[in-house]
């Protein structure tokens, strides 16, 4: 079988098709998981048929069953086909490797069809045995044929999204072309609006590759990637404005180079993700990370044990001292303390001395080839599995207690605000103090984030600790040329108001820093767990588009203005969800091959102003919130536990106002608000148990806040069961939702630090608290409108194919 196609979806290394049980030809590499997800239906079914047991006696229900099962695979091919062959249609150049894949998997389905008939029972085997199938091998070779070619039209299909993505991408970088040579500010004011506008759709169609990525190292990059071009939008917009406004001004043009210059950058690394290629053949050279490089270390010390010449003496020894070289990164660092300077070579010398006598050992049990592992040899390596665990927790604590003292450090932004008030004084020798110690600043927070990821402890981490790097690297000089331009020109406004972006970008990313060190202790203290979704990588949408808008405040943008939120967060006329678009290809009712824009419904720019303003204040009160959780010492506490798993409602509900996440429609959103509100009365519930327990003039203050909770959370219930129809009460009743949810955090961020305080002070213990049940298991049931085929189970149980085809649009990313 040719596997050439899945190329263009093939993933990393371990990821395979859910068929691979089926032979080597279903063992098909898939990049993303609405394939794999799409394939789960289809395996489940012919492995049903392929796996049953013949018996003497077969009944006739029994023997209907399998028929329906082989008639149901069939049927959902035939669909499938359809959808395939459309797109076949619309897209030449996959016309003849698709249409083979698609006659393929009709001839599977037919076979199987077929074999399954009762009609075709009728002459029982010689030996009176009745089974089900007539050839069973036949079964499973047309299985095998039905599982690749289904796979292949999968892949094939998944070329066209990806074929999308880059023509996306030509059309912003034609038009970022067109912006760099702009000359006059009524061009400039026309063409952006044109960038705008390709940009979310840039952005609609890169989150959803972003989420359906199997691969989270490609994930993270993604994640990166769009990151820089979220925020680089508004750098942009400014910087541009400054060099139209100031064109003889050498600092505003190196400005607005740098930007353009690491958009390209991003816009490429897009490509590069989803194409899984690099630029003239180079392979991708990934940094060193201790924490990498010591696991596989003592995986092979740990391997002894099994095997004593798993691995050479030398081989070995070298593992070790290119470890310790790496531990130079922090030794030779100028921000590293002398206490964990001295503390990390002494757990280097340790770790020489245990590998001395851990070979001594070794080599004196292969000489009297033992095939037991001896006490002294077991002890050795023990001893220096432990001596690598050490030296792995001082290098943590060296690069996390300097990134939380820089974060500390610079929480006023002091120099920022002085570039601000000597750019505008145009004070050049000021200016170039401040830009003096922002260097040292970029210095110092560019070796944290390299000391960051070696320490990071997952791929994912690690290639975000390479972002920030990046970005303190390069956002640094561009707030000195942008001040620099202020100083030239202090009575500019728009001068001002660009170097107002850089600064902001700036702190930003220290904000970014902080949640990044926050998942890393997590990770080394193995607190990661269901980590909340905000808590991992950037997470880019369409926000700073509304700041566009109040900045450049000109007619022509209104397009820009359309088009936020996201169109799969905009209402729609007489009906009360929000419309979306799917990363994959197929739809069932147009059977289109590509994605058709939605046409956005035209929101005012009051109606844009109160969903972004209220979506960013839930997010910061969900930030106050899990900061006050992770203050308890006892994180298994009930109280604790339902205020993680409401904050983690609520960040979903924020993700929805910005078209991200798991809420795809208004329904989603409203039913999540009524579990929100149910889990926030049970809280209240816990909270006067516990305060039942108080003897404390403090009990009055939590009976307050309780009794402040149970009517609002009433309130939110009451409003998600309302039913609206049209654009406008539909609004009404996602703002009320929003602000009702707002309004429990609020109470939330007041309830947790006073009975964290109440419960210290009378040590009540944890005894009485029962393990709340998971949010996650109160997620929305989506209702879908399914015919015969499509949404009801056979006898096996299983849902036809054609029904998981037609419903990709509500995968959840992990």
């Amino acid at each position: 079988m040719a596997t050439s196609p899945c190329s263009s979806s093939g993933g990393g290394s371990g990821s395979s098709s859910p068929g691979a049980g089926l032979g080597a030809e279903a063992a098909l590499e898939i990049r993303t998981r609405s394939v794999e997800q799409t394939l789960v239906p289809l395996v489940s079914q012919i492995t049903t048929l392929i796996n049953h047991k013949d018996k003497p006696k077969r009944s006739d229900k029994t023997l209907q069953a399998i028929q329906r099962v082989g008639q149901a695979v069939n049927l959902a091919v035939e669909r499938f086909v359809t959808v395939g062959e459309a797109i076949a249609n619309e897209n030449r150049e996959l016309k003849e490797e698709m249409s083979i894949a698609c006659t393929e998997a009709k001839r599977a389905g037919e076979t199987i069809a077929q074999l399954t008939d009762v009609a075709n029972l009728d002459h029982p085997e010689s030996d009176g045995r009745i089974t089900i199938f007539t050839d069973k091998t036949g079964v499973v070779k047309a299985a095998r044929l039905l599982l690749s070619s289904v796979t292949k039209v999968l892949v094939l299909a998944d070329r066209v999204v990806i074929k999308q993505i880059i023509a996306s991408r030509n059309k912003v970088l034609a038009t970022m072309e067109q912006l760099e040579k702009v000359s006059s500010f009524q061009e400039f004011v026309q063409i952006f609006s044109q960038f705008g506008n390709e940009m979310v759709e840039f952005a609609h169609l890169t989150g959803d590759r972003q989420n359906d990525l199997k691969d989270e190292k490609k994930k993270a990059r993604m994640a990166a990637a769009r990151a820089v071009l979220e925020k680089c939008t508004m750098m942009l917009l400014t910087a541009s404005k400054t060099c139209l406004r100031h064109p003889d001004c050498e600092s505003a043009r190196l400005n607005k180079e740098g930007v353009f210059h690491r958009m390209r950058l991003a816009l490429e690394q897009v490509i590069e993700i989803i194409t899984d290629s690099r630029p003239s053949g180079e392979n991708e050279m990934v940094p060193i990370c201790i924490y990498a490089s010591i696991k596989v270390f003592k995986n092979k010390v740990e391997g002894l044990r099994e095997n004593l010449y798993v691995i050479s003496q030398e081989n070995l020894s070298a593992m070790l001292d290119l470890i310790l070289e790496h531990t130079e990164d922090f030794t030779d660092s100028a921000y590293t303390s002398h206490e964990h300077r001295e503390r990390i070579l002494e757990q280097s010398k340790q770790a020489k001395m245990e590998l001395e006598q851990l070979v001594s050992v070794w080599m004196q049990a292969q000489s009297q080839k033992t095939k037991d592992i001896t006490e002294d040899l077991e002890i050795a390596i023990l001893k220096t599995c432990q001596c690598m665990n050490e030296l792995k927790r001082e290098l943590h604590h060296a690069a996390t207690s300097l990134a939380a003292d820089l974060l500390r450090y610079h929480a006023d932004h002091m120099v920022l605000k002085a570039l601000k008030i000597t750019g505008m004084e145009g004070n050049l020798e000021a200016v170039a103090e401040y830009t003096c110690k922002l260097s040292e600043q970029k210095e110092q927070l560019v070796e944290t984030c390299r000391l960051l990821r070696h320490v990071s402890g997952t791929e994912p981490l690690e290639i975000t600790c390479i972002h920030a790097e990046d970005t303190f690297q390069v956002t640094g000089p561009q707030i000195i040329s942008a001040a620099e331009t202020l100083t030239l020109h202090p009575s500019s406004k728009i001068a001002k108001e660009n170097l107002d972006v850089f600064c902001e970008a700036w702190e930003s990313q220290l904000s970014d820093m902080s949640m990044l060190l926050r998942e890393i202790n997590d990770v080394f203290e193995g607190r990661r767990g269901e980590k909340r979704a905000y808590l991992s990588l950037p997470r880019p949408g369409i926000l700073q588009f509304v700041d566009i808008l109040s900045v450049v405040g000109a007619p022509k943008l209104n397009t820009i203005l359309q088009m936020w939120p996201p169109q799969s967060a905009l209402p729609k006329e007489g009906n009360d969800h929000f419309e979306s678009s799917c990363s994959f290809p197929f739809d069932s009712q147009k059977h289109n091959a590509n994605l058709k824009a939605l046409k956005p419904v035209k929101l005012d720019s009051e109606e844009q102003a109160k969903l972004g303003k209220l979506g960013l204040e839930l997010h910061f009160l969900t930030s106050d919130v899990d900061s006050e959780t992770e203050k308890w010492e006892d994180q298994e506490n009930e109280i604790v536990r339902y205020g993680q798993s409401i904050s983690s409602m609520a960040h979903t509900m924020y993700l929805f106002t910005r078209g991200e996440g798991l809420l795809k429609t208004t329904q989603d959103l409203f039913h999540q608000a009524e579990v929100f509100a149910t889990e926030s009365i049970k809280l209240a519930s816990v909270l006067t148990a516990f305060s039942n327990q108080l003897e404390d003039d403090h009990k009055p203050l939590l009976l307050l806040e309780i009794d402040k909770l149970i009517p609002v959370c009433q309130q939110l219930q009451i409003t998600a069961k309302n039913t609206v129809q049209g654009k406008s009460a539909t609004f009404t009743k996602v703002d009320t939702c929003i602000r009702k949810t707002k309004g429990v955090m609020t109470i939330l961020s007041q309830v947790l630090p006073l009975s964290c305080k109440l419960l210290r002070k009378c040590g009540t213990g944890n005894g009485w608290l029962r393990s709340p049940r998971p949010w996650r298991q109160n997620r929305l049931q989506r209702n879908t409108n399914d015919d015969s085929m499509e949404g009801k189970t056979d006898a096996f149980g299983i849902k036809s194919l054609e029904h998981h085809v037609t419903n990709l649009t509500f995968l959840e990313s992990k």
